[in-house]
């Protein structure tokens, strides 16, 4: 089936792609990639999505990110990029479907709250967790577990930040000094995902989008919150530039407007610049296939290196003001001391678990600490706080 539209020859080919790890007949209206985020949408850790924190927990407020409004943001973006560079929209927006699929519960505070958890069966990493997701977890066909996405599709969502080993095994990147986490290893071995190389550009494309939204909406969202006004970021590079740009257009907006105004400007100056940079790399490779694309020495999808320095700028300025501000440094340890006794409780005491998530053969101390671990990651915010009023006398109330 051929995909309409027009397509660079750099772009992913859903007609060549390298297929399922379970062969299945192909459809008569979509593509494989599109079959893939229909699959995604459709799951249930998808749908999870909805009751997962991104910084605010849910009950602080009807109008904050959570995960899923993330996701769709930065399916968006990752989409505009694509059809901007004559990438594959379908397999952009699978990678940025899926990208997030593996978060526990309360954010970056579960994660740290597993991981810790699990320092002795090897810890845990939330790209690690959406591989099992999409892998192994969703059981919901007859014939597979898992979702039987696309080796495209796959490979975005496990390398969407670059490759994770160098071409003699040794982990590099996020991963250097230490080993694989297991569930990738593992996975691997099985269906080779080429971990040394770098990923198609249309899930480069999705990790770029991924910045993008964090950096608009995590600032729309700590206004709305407080936590620093809008002409604290005046000294910032682009931002302060596009922030003078709104006051000199439309000096007498209202605050609201004023915020608005200045992020869907932020958001746009960064896919221009991103469309910009990518065919500039793309023109150093002359004329590249998808190939080149995963063996060239860095990535074809980035920021210009101004564009990189002001990312970096406005993440630097989030981080002490929002990620690390006390109210919410309060809630998350609130919440991770939350997931360490739900963690521990199952551990000691299995049959605290729903019968279906109770320790399978073999039951070995690894194994459980890694069946319990699935359950909990798949938790919402919401249900992790009614399990834990369940089985404990106090429960901490996260506002």
């Amino acid at each position: 089936m051929v995909t309409a539209g027009l397509r660079a020859p750099y772009a992913a080919d859903p007609d060549k792609s390298r297929g399922r790890l379970r062969q299945e007949p192909p459809s008569p209206t979509r593509s494989d990639f599109r079959r893939d985020c229909d699959r995604l949408i459709h799951s249930t850790a998808f749908r999870r999505l909805a009751y997962k924190t991104q910084v605010f927990v849910f009950h602080e407020g009807d109008h904050y990110r959570t995960r899923l409004t993330h996701t769709l943001e930065v399916t968006q973006i990752a989409r505009s990029l694509a059809r901007a560079l004559g990438l594959d929209e379908d397999l952009a927006e699978a990678s940025a479907l899926g990208h997030d699929l593996g978060h526990p519960p309360f954010g970056h505070a579960g994660e740290r709250a597993l991981a810790r958890c699990l320092t002795a069966w090897g810890g845990f990493d939330h790209n690690a967790q959406t591989l099992a997701v999409v892998t192994r977890l969703e059981r919901r066909y007859a014939d597979f577990d898992g979702l039987n996405l696309t080796w495209e599709t796959l490979e975005g969502l496990v390398k969407h930040n670059g490759p994770l080993i160098d071409r003699g095994g040794a982990p590099i990147g996020h991963y250097a000094g230490q080993e694989l986490p297991g569930e990738i290893a593992r996975y691997n071995q099985t269906h080779d995902l080429e971990l040394w190389s770098f990923p198609s550009a249309e899930a480069q494309a999705a990790a770029l989008a991924d910045d993008i939204a964090y950096d608009a909406h995590d600032i729309d969202d700590g206004l709305r919150a407080r936590l620093f006004a809008l002409d604290e970021l005046a000294e910032l590079p682009v931002a302060g530039d596009i922030l003078r740009e709104v006051d000199r257009l439309h000096p007498r907006i209202g605050a609201g407007r004023r915020a608005h105004e200045f992020l869907r400007r932020l958001i746009a100056h960064m896919i221009e610049d991103v469309i910009a940079e990518a065919k500039r790399r793309l023109g150093r490779l002359g004329s590249p296939g998808p190939a080149d694309i995963r063996a060239a020495q860095t990535r074809v999808v980035g920021f210009s290196q101004p564009m990189a320095q002001a990312d970096r700028a406005i993440k630097d300025f989030l981080l002490p003001r929002m990620y690390r501000h006390a109210r919410v440094m309060r809630i998350m340890t609130l919440a991770e001391a939350c997931l360490a006794e739900l963690f521990a409780r199952y551990l000691e005491e299995p049959q605290d678990l729903p019968p279906e998530r109770r320790p399978r053969p073999p039951d070995t101390a690894a194994t459980r600490a890694r069946q319990i671990a699935d359950f909990i990651a798949g938790m919402t915010d919401r249900f992790a706080l009614v399990e834990h009023a369940r089985l404990f006398d106090s429960t901490p109330e996260l506002r």
